[in-house]
């Protein structure tokens, strides 16, 4: 069973290595929906370094240059090491890069390689024996190249401690599970929000539960009738089924009761209205469906730690 919130007891550490003519969506999709997880948690949940092989500043493939805080070479032990090469790969492919690639390793708890980054890390001979995917366009390449790797025409594959990413858009859903298994599904579903991305979470992870169309369509209706909420057997009569399965696939899903995810999602509406817009209270009050403005104050003091003066006050979270 998933878990709905997760506390951690250090901020978790992400070196991001560019390669010119990287793709900024790609990149963007990685560390946007860390900027917002941190916003939304009001503390440094995620800490990250942008690293150039040399330490010299690259440029993306639309030619925005990027000045990087360190050379890999004195990258400090991390979490998460980020190899992201998309344009000009084989260019990359060198003697010294695999070198540095393999030497990079043992300093990474688990290494992410994105777009054609999966490439360079077959080549430095990091994913033999091992099921990966890369950028389709390459996919029939690498694995005529790299007989020694199980290749799939998947988004994101995970073995191990390796984990390769197809792309820029399969990038953001990668992210979105790190985010969630750190932080939590909670933490999962209002970033997402905020990018205006779909859920329920899709896990990849052998064994994980599949997706599930209930839970979908349950998400769906709560935030559409967040100004006047419906109970939980009122929900399930809307969606045919019984309120115990209702109960049993949610907490299998995202591993809290519907009436839990439901009233985090009018208090997270909430907090997006008093922080992103001049709306009074009383307002909002009635768009999240409490019968009054003391009443959603002292909710959200309860959730958030903080009431909404504060909140009101405090730096924007969204993703615009």
């Amino acid at each position: 069973m998933p878990d709905w919130t997760k506390s951690q007891s250090r901020p978790t550490r992400i070196s991001l290595l560019l390669f010119d003519r990287f793709s900024n969506l790609c990149l963007a999709n990685c560390i946007e929906p860390l900027r917002a997880a941190n916003s939304l948690r009001a503390q440094t949940a995620f800490s990250w370094s942008i690293l150039t092989l040399d330490g010299a500043g690259c440029r993306s493939s639309s030619d925005i240059e990027v000045l990087p805080e360190a050379s890999l070479a004195r990258m400090a032990p991390v979490d998460y090491l980020f190899v992201l090469a998309s344009y000009a790969h084989d260019r990359h492919d060198t003697a010294p890069v695999r070198r540095a690639l393999r030497a990079a390793s043992a300093r990474a708890e688990t290494i992410v390689a994105l777009d054609a980054g999966p490439w360079l890390m077959a080549s430095a001979g990091l994913l033999d024996g091992r099921r990966a995917t890369v950028h389709w366009d390459l996919l029939n390449a690498f694995t005529e190249r790299f007989l020694s790797v199980e290749a799939e025409r998947a988004r994101i594959v995970r073995d191990g401690n390796l984990i390769t990413c197809a792309g820029a858009m399969s990038a953001l859903d990668l992210t979105l599970d790190l985010i969630s298994s750190h932080l939590g599904t909670a933490a999962r579903l209002d970033v997402a929000a905020l990018f205006l991305h779909g859920d329920p979470p899709i896990s990849r992870a052998p064994g994980d539960p599949p997706a599930d169309p209930l839970v979908a369509r349950a998400l769906e209706l709560m935030r559409d009738s967040l100004e006047s909420p419906l109970t939980v057997p009122a929900l399930a009569r809307r969606l045919s089924c019984q309120p115990r399965t209702l109960d049993r696939r949610f907490r299998a899903r995202l591993g809290a009761a519907p009436g839990t995810v439901y009233r985090h999602l009018r208090l997270a509406e909430a907090r997006k209205l008093i922080e992103d817009t001049r709306m009074g209270l009383a307002e909002i009050a009635v768009r999240c469906g409490y019968d009054s403005p003391a009443a959603l104050s002292r909710a959200v003091a309860r959730q958030y730690g903080a009431g909404p003066r504060v909140l009101r006050r405090g730096p924007a979270t969204g993703a615009r």
